[in-house]
């Protein structure tokens, strides 16, 4: 090209690339300051990612409606990027490496990630028979070796079967060390979740990783299940304060579960203000995944899913 020409062709380009950025800035003036926020809000990254529990559709999966390796499929669905399995969908697979290929494979074909697995039906890891908590502590080693070949990050175990606080931290402590030495050499987590008994209590549970001390040994606050005492009827008699709770076991937490069950017209939860959690979990640093776990009844299971989801999203934007 003669130099004529290139300048010529110089010009013009800047001359058009003049235009379009007068026009752009004309578009921007149309807009007001309130309509740039919220457009800046709505495309904003959530500070954390968002995973699906398992146990959201334990109804389905225990009626035989859902398969467990349908249950990929149905979380991205749902929008979700994690999956949280429950090792009761399925129970005699922890060593089935077929089984576990395919799993791998449903999860993999729809671009998901798994995340960690929850454990029940194990034992109880804070009793007092150390011999009963030998066997419950060994009976975990198959769902950590199940965890490292699907490529979670994590079991979730339970801290349940004590009966005095200071006898069920003593056992809780000892059960959480040996398996948390047994999963280092898989570079699996254990973490412990306020489900039931003294785990319930945000102080005690904290005070149980404290004197654990392990790096692979954390928490998954949810932000239900604190009813340290029951009633009649399976009611709660005595609750611990969730948001103190909460907040006592965020500090070792490596998961959080977004517990939910009823919902007002605008889309909040009835019994938990997510703002007030979500605000705690940005404030503590963390910025994994947040499991969606719907249990409650009023509404279907993926409506209820998708309306945590939603609440979610909604409360991770004015966040961000």
């Amino acid at each position: 090209m003669k130099r004529r020409q290139f300048v010529t062709k110089t010009a013009q380009t800047s001359l058009a690339l003049t235009f379009l950025g007068a026009m752009a800035c004309k578009e921007q003036t149309k807009k007001t300051t309130e309509e740039t926020i919220k457009e800046v809000v709505e495309n904003a990254p959530l500070f954390f990612k968002l995973s699906l529990a398992q146990w959201s559709f334990h109804r389905a999966l225990k009626a035989g409606e859902m398969d467990n390796l349908d249950f990929a499929k149905n979380a991205k669905e749902l929008g979700c990027e994690g999956l949280e399995y429950v090792n009761q969908f399925f129970a005699d697979k922890a060593t089935d490496t077929a089984y576990l290929n395919e799993m791998n494979s449903r999860a993999k074909s729809e671009g998901l990630q798994n995340v960690l697995i929850m454990i029940d039906g194990e034992g109880q890891l804070a009793d007092a028979d150390t011999k009963k908590r030998q066997v419950a502590i060994e009976n975990h080693y198959k769902w950590v070796e199940a965890a490292k070949f699907l490529g979670c990050h994590a079991i979730r175990v339970n801290l349940g079967g004590g009966v005095k606080m200071e006898e069920a931290s003593k056992a809780g402590i000892d059960s959480l060390t040996q398996l948390s030495e047994f999963a280092s050499k898989e570079n699996i987590n254990i973490l412990v979740e306020n489900h039931g008994g003294f785990s319930s209590n945000g102080a005690w549970l904290a005070n149980v990783m404290k004197e654990v001390n392990k790096n692979n040994c954390g928490t998954l606050p949810d932000f239900g299940n604190f009813c340290t005492e029951y009633g009649e009827n399976y009611s709660c008699k005595t609750e611990y304060d969730r948001y103190k709770g909460v907040k006592e076991m965020l500090p070792y937490a490596k998961a959080v579960s977004a517990k939910s069950h009823d919902f007002d017209a605008n889309g909040n939860e009835i019994h938990t203000d997510y703002l007030k959690m979500m605000q705690m979990v940005k404030a503590s640093g963390y910025k994994g995944f947040v499991g969606i776990e719907y249990e409650g009844d009023k509404v279907s299971e993926r409506e209820g899913i998708a309306l945590t989801r939603d609440l979610l999203i909604k409360v991770g934007k004015e966040l961000s």
